[in-house]
């Protein structure tokens, strides 16, 4: 067991750091309202992503997939035209709740329908293709590659270089004006242009030197 004199040195010791404690000093300049933002943002291989998924879905479902769009196929019971809507009697007596009243929906049958028409959302261009009969080929729903695809892999073949000049294939490059020529005759012309004109050709592929 320590004496006296560390325990009480121990606890000035203590007293001061809590004294000199910047932290708990009240700071009136910040907000006690004040709450950070919750919101993320998103990298750009989440952004890609998104994108994706928003042109695949678009693909798989197309606009024109109303119920005037929806081909004609053999009736079972679901279709979703309005035939099958269970009718009243002549006496008012049935689905509905009398004479000259709009008819009650069978609830079962609209779930069931409405199932259909989420099905038939997907198989609306295989059927109309069977429909009409043609023998051409059903496009996948499938998500396109597209530039924007960021699983695509990177091109390995090697990168052609063109004269400044001419445009031609340009296997050389002039190490003073950095101007890519394709013979010695352009390289000739190149050595004669005045100063700020080798510059401008440089501009035109985006390799000219910017001075800030």
């Amino acid at each position: 067991m320590s004496n006296p004199e560390a325990q009480a040195a121990q606890a000035a010791h203590l007293a001061l750091i809590e004294q000199l404690d910047i932290h708990s000093i009240h700071k009136t300049f910040r907000n006690p309202h004040w709450r950070p933002n919750q919101r993320r943002n998103k990298n750009i291989k989440t952004i890609l992503g998104d994108a994706s998924r928003k042109e695949a879905s678009m693909a798989a479902t197309p606009q024109d997939n109303s119920g005037a769009a929806t081909p004609a196929i053999q009736d079972d019971g679901l279709s979703t035209s309005g035939t099958s809507t269970p009718a009243t009697t002549g006496n008012g007596i049935g689905n509905g709740v009398g004479q000259g009243s709009s008819l009650q929906p069978n609830l079962a049958q609209a779930s069931r329908s409405l199932s259909k028409l989420v099905l038939e959302k997907s198989l609306n261009v295989p059927r109309a293709a069977a429909a009409n009969g043609s023998g051409a080929a059903i496009s996948s729903s499938a998500p396109t590659a597209t530039y924007t695809n960021i699983e695509s892999a990177p091109s390995l073949a090697p990168l052609r270089h063109y004269c400044d000049v001419t445009g031609l294939p340009a296997p050389y490059l002039d190490p003073k004006t950095r101007i890519r020529y394709h013979n010695r005759e352009v390289f000739a012309t190149i050595r004669s242009l005045p100063n700020g004109v080798g510059e401008q050709f440089l501009e035109t592929r985006g390799a000219h030197t910017v001075l800030k």
